[in-house]
């Protein structure tokens, strides 16, 4: 049995691992036998097998997580191999399929590692051993291949919360001590994304990666290289059109404005990429979409200069007022919520000629009719603020508003005419006239009309 051979395994090594007073050398052999015994699997399935086996190895995980994390001169070139050897044996595995085949990460609950209580105490050591004073990243190089991190980042497929956790710190790691792989890491970021977006639709590990590369951009020299343009051309905007993207837009939006705060070139493709995807939510109703692709786009214009804002405030705020009618009242008060902050306020206010005759008649109209109290209240708010921005563009807009109604209005009655009561009258005129001054005037506005129905049974005149 595994006991067996497990207790069997370099006995001496069953000593504590730094015993006092016992000489360098012994320690570092003591070491070596102890990953050596680590590299011993056990099967977790059955619960009740090889139980003395699986206590003494999850002892001697924490007796070398203990060493690493504590001991100085530890971490010598012989002990190299022998780690990774023991990380890989342990780590790297064939991912069981989901028990359910329709899992959903937001609604199911998770299949869990068996492994998980020898599986953690070997992510630890790998953490441990990543961050200790003693690593040596021209040693360790030669065996943190690309081979040993492609086979890392196939592991953020994992069902398992924890394990995920695991692999971001420690891929974080990765990345930043072994300065030859970045690029191979953010390649096969990259193509994982690429399968995600257009094969699969399915990787449990979206998330986590994308809190990886929010540091990684955040740390992007300028100017910008094409290759990492590219990666938020055809990766990152791609990524907002996949149908789990609630488990990890909050990432995704993050990432997204780190690149505008790198470059604000940027600002008006990102923009009108969000646009587009967003419209297509809107007409198919992904309501839930629709409020948080709204507050990735408060946080863009959060970081957005002035200038790049003029070049997207109309197709903006034609979006953000199709928006505010919304009959459904989150996506209108996530909406509305935009005059809540103080940045983009001050960029409205100074472009408020444009953007006021853009919402102001939604407003209006949804302040009249929504069935929601709360959106009416926020609605008023809105008015009040813009009003108090200009009160002369307001009032113009408010007085041309009132006549479009009364226009609508009045067509909307001739047409509730009944047909036998529209045959008996005499006659229809339509009269023009001038609202000001004579037709002569060039300054004078265009002529409106005045419709003139006869009744010739009841004798009535009808102006409308």
């Amino acid at each position: 049995c595994l006991t067996c051979v497990f207790l069997s395994f370099f006995r001496p090594s069953f000593l504590p691992l730094n015993p006092p007073d016992a000489p360098v050398a012994e320690l570092h052999d003591l070491f070596c036998k102890k990953l050596q015994q680590c590299c011993v699997l056990f099967d977790f399935l059955d619960c009740v097998a090889d139980l003395k086996g699986k206590e003494i190895k999850r002892a001697a995980l924490n007796e070398l997580v203990e060493s690493v994390a504590t001991s100085r001169g530890v971490l010598i070139e012989p002990l190299y191999p022998e780690a990774i050897k023991m990380i890989s044996v342990n780590i790297f595995r064939t991912l069981p399929p989901s028990e359910n085949p329709e899992f959903d990460p937001e609604e199911d609950e998770p299949t869990l590692e068996a492994s998980w209580p020898h599986l953690q105490l070997v992510y630890e050591f790998f953490l441990r051993f990543l961050e200790s004073p003693d690593f040596q990243p021209s040693m360790a190089k030669r065996y943190v291949d690309q081979k040993f991190v492609l086979q890392l980042l196939e592991l953020f497929d994992s069902e398992d919360p924890r394990e995920r956790e695991y692999l971001k710190t420690i891929l974080h790691r990765v990345y930043g001590k072994l300065l030859g792989l970045r690029a191979y890491i953010r390649k096969q970021i990259n193509n994982i994304f690429l399968r995600f977006i257009y094969e699969t639709e399915h990787f449990n590990g979206v998330a986590e990666l994308l809190e990886i590369l929010g540091s990684i951009i955040n740390g992007f020299a300028l100017p910008l290289k094409a290759e990492h343009k590219q990666f938020l051309v055809r990766v990152l905007i791609p990524l907002h059109t996949a149908k789990s993207l609630s488990i990890f837009h909050a990432q995704l939006a993050y990432c997204v404005v780190q690149f505008m705060e790198k470059d604000a070139t940027v600002t008006e493709y990102v923009r009108l990429c969000l646009f587009c995807i967003d419209y297509k939510n809107v007409v198919s109703g992904c309501l839930r979409i629709q409020v948080m692709f709204l507050g990735e786009i408060e946080e863009i214009l959060d970081v957005i200069e002035p200038s790049q804002f003029i070049r997207v405030q109309e197709p903006l705020f034609k979006q953000i007022a199709a928006c505010i009618s919304s009959p459904h009242f989150q996506v209108a008060e996530r909406a509305l919520y935009f005059w809540n902050n103080e940045y983009i306020l001050s960029l409205i206010e100074e472009n408020c000629q444009v953007i006021l005759p853009l919402v102001f008649a939604t407003l209006y109209r949804v302040s009249k009719e929504h069935w929601n109290q709360t959106i009416v209240s926020l609605i008023y708010n809105v008015l009040k603020t813009f009003m108090e921005m200009n009160s002369k563009l307001f009032d113009d807009l408010t007085a041309s508003y009132k006549v479009e109604k009364q226009k609508e209005r009045n067509r909307r009655h001739l047409f509730h005419y009944p047909s036998h009561y529209i045959s008996h009258c005499k006659y229809v005129s339509l009269r023009s006239s001038f609202q000001h001054g004579s037709h002569h005037d060039s300054t004078c506005s265009l002529p409106s009309f005045e419709l003139k129905i006869v009744d010739t049974i009841g004798k009535q005149n009808l102006k409308e």
